[in-house]
């Protein structure tokens, strides 16, 4: 059965940089389920998986556009301290959730600090950097109606 939009896939991965450094993998524990064509894995991955079926290998180079997207600057900012009023210790490396302008939450982590201000990267930690997957296919199977109406694997 090959990848399409609508089907469960199941993979084992492992994600390098350019250096050849692992920086994700499956490795000998549970492979990785999701639906395809729900954006749940990189743009692509998921690209580069489709029409594959079971028991395919696939070595894919993701440039940033089709991966976390480019690092933007603008996302790195620095904020008052008293921002983080309750946090009694605030270290580099450190996440937290902010609130935008717009009134969504998005994910910061804290790349500095400072005696009066932290400075906060809202960038995906993987922003900008090529990605580098070498993808086992284990399993390919049609989601059930629950799964598509939810949007994920059950």
């Amino acid at each position: 059965m090959a990848i399409t939009d609508g089907k469960v896939v199941t993979i084992h991965y492992t994600l390098k940089d350019n250096e050849g450094q692992t920086l994700d993998s499956t490795g000998e524990g549970e492979p990785l389920a999701y639906l395809h064509g729900t954006q749940s894995i990189v743009p692509g991955l998921e690209s580069a998986l489709t029409g594959k079926t079971s028991g395919d290998s696939v070595s894919v180079s993701i440039s940033p556009a089709d991966g976390y997207g480019p690092h933007v600057p603008e996302l790195v900012q620095e904020v008052p301290k008293e921002a983080f009023e309750g946090v009694d210790e605030i270290i580099p490396g450190m996440a937290f959730n902010a609130d935008t302008e717009n009134g969504q939450t998005h994910r910061v982590v804290v790349t500095a600090v400072s005696d009066s201000t932290v400075t906060v990267d809202g960038n995906h930690p993987l922003a900008g950097q090529e990605l580098n997957f070498d993808v086992d296919v284990v399993a390919v199977r049609d989601a059930s109606d629950e799964e598509i109406s939810h949007g994920h694997v059950h």
